[in-house]
């Protein structure tokens, strides 16, 4: 089996697999109740929310209240809080309990409900504890695709919630605390959308370091 919604090293091939085939299974059960407003994946109920009205309208109302910087901080903390709680959710319903398959199921489910898709570079080191680092690419970033099929261009990245999505579905996998950022952006006119994730304690290194060594996207 091919894994068609995720990018891993290769070491991590099997596992995602794995994750792929239960998702799959998951989503294969997708109810559409218009005459009731009802959507629901295996008894879930989802909500379909256009993704400019997610991204673009929902920072600019932020922004006239809070500011920019308040408006990216409050839709990190909402798209974090969402990854856990879809973590918890899912890792209950498909019953779940070794923390790598927890994280494998998240760009998975990530790539079904059109956030973006995933792919997770050679030099990260997932895993349970502080020592925990992820980086990886947001090739289809619902919220720079945006930017880039409108033709703008952004002063500073924009994937506030992509980042703090993965970091939430991590953290509830792993019971670590992490942070996660966009290093470069699609919609700056970089080549990808990169990122990073650690443990608090080590973010700023990690940050300053990849920082420098992808300057260029």
């Amino acid at each position: 089996m091919s894994i068609r919604t995720t990018r891993v090293p290769a070491p991590l091939e099997p596992l995602f697999e794995q994750a792929e085939k239960m998702m799959t299974d998951l989503f294969s059960k997708v109810e559409l109740r218009p005459e009731h407003g009802d959507i629901r994946v295996s008894g879930t109920r989802y909500v379909l929310v256009g993704s400019d009205t997610f991204s673009s309208e929902l920072h600019e109302e932020l922004r006239k209240a809070f500011g920019d910087a308040g408006a990216r901080q409050i839709r990190y903390r909402i798209a974090r809080a969402l990854g856990r709680r879809d973590a918890q959710i899912i890792h209950s319903k498909l019953g779940v309990t070794d923390p790598t398959l927890k994280l494998a199921l998240g760009p998975v489910h990530f790539a079904h409900v059109g956030w973006s898709f995933v792919e997770i570079l050679e030099d990260s080191a997932p895993g349970p504890d502080e020592n925990c680092f992820i980086h990886y690419l947001h090739p289809y970033s619902f919220e720079s695709a945006d930017w880039v099929e409108s033709g703008r261009k952004a002063e500073q990245p924009v994937c506030v919630m992509n980042a703090g999505y993965s970091s939430g579905w991590v953290q509830e996998s792993f019971g670590v605390e992490l942070k996660g950022e966009e290093l470069s952006c699609r919609a700056m006119g970089a080549e990808h959308c990169r990122f990073i994730m650690a443990h608090p304690s080590k973010f700023d290194a990690r940050l300053e370091e990849y920082r420098a060594r992808y300057a260029a996207g």
